[in-house]
């Protein structure tokens, strides 16, 4: 008797989605004078849900016009800055953006083929990069913030 119970709630569970064949089920279990009510009590969550509906769309139309604007790049990150000496060894002596400068340290690391085999995530230091991080290995991660200390 239980498997018949379990059986006969799995396609109830199937047809939630569809409100109103369950809607129509529940009214008719009930007495004669609240029929009327349980239609009305559950024609008001569908309203509501097609008027929470409408405001969804309406954010997604706002959105789209804000997609289509220009990104404006960050000023903070063009702005030219001026390498330390064991730094300047590696991507030049001339005041350069934050971008460039790690543009270029990845190029100086990909060409002495200084990241480490086995975990790519980790820059094994040569004598230059040593001096400027200040240890002989370093995570991609912690690289930049090393970095941003020769810069000014």
């Amino acid at each position: 008797m239980a498997t018949a119970k379990k059986a006969a709630r799995k396609p109830a569970a199937k047809k939630a989605p569809a409100k109103k064949p369950a809607a129509k089920k529940a009214a008719a279990k009930k007495p004669a004078a609240k029929k009327p009510a349980a239609k009305a009590a559950a024609k008001k969550p569908a309203a509501k849900k097609a008027a929470a509906k409408k405001p969804a769309a309406k954010k997604a139309a706002a959105k789209k016009p804000a997609a289509k604007k220009a990104r404006k790049p960050n000023a903070a990150f063009m702005k030219a800055l001026t390498p330390s000496a064991a730094l300047a060894s590696i991507v030049g002596d001339k005041p350069l953006p934050r971008t460039e400068v790690v543009k270029r340290l990845w190029d100086y690391i990909k060409k002495g083929k200084l990241q480490d085999a086995v975990n790519k995530r980790l820059i094994n230091a040569d004598e230059k990069l040593r001096q400027v991080f200040g240890k002989a290995q370093v995570n991609m991660f912690e690289m930049t913030g090393l970095v941003g200390k020769h810069l000014k």
